[in-house]
């Protein structure tokens, strides 16, 4: 295992800071969920990949760039987001 040579503080609720640099690297990102797992006395932090980037389902998952999205939130999503705009609408609406 290597040392990133980081050192942090507990807090009075037991949370610690990851630092911005580690989050970058590994792409963790607020509301990312971290599962976490013991090794004799080390403490893991792995990042879950295995649920949907929206609400953390882990069932009828699809891959969207590199994101894990459900069924659920991918149709939702397709409610959303036009699937096709035709672009003699979008030069109309221009002129």
């Amino acid at each position: 295992m290597k040392s990133t040579g980081v050192v942090r503080k507990i807090d009075e609720l037991g949370r610690i800071v990851l630092p911005s640099e580690l989050r970058r690297v590994f792409g963790i990102h607020e509301g990312d969920e971290l599962e976490i797992s013991v090794d004799g006395e080390h403490i893991i932090l792995n990042k879950r990949h295995d649920v949907c980037l929206f609400c953390s389902s882990d069932e009828g998952l699809v891959q969207f760039k590199d994101r894990k999205v459900c069924g659920n939130c991918a149709a939702d999503l397709g409610g959303v987001i036009p699937r096709e705009v035709r672009l003699d609408e979008t030069v109309g609406a221009a002129g």
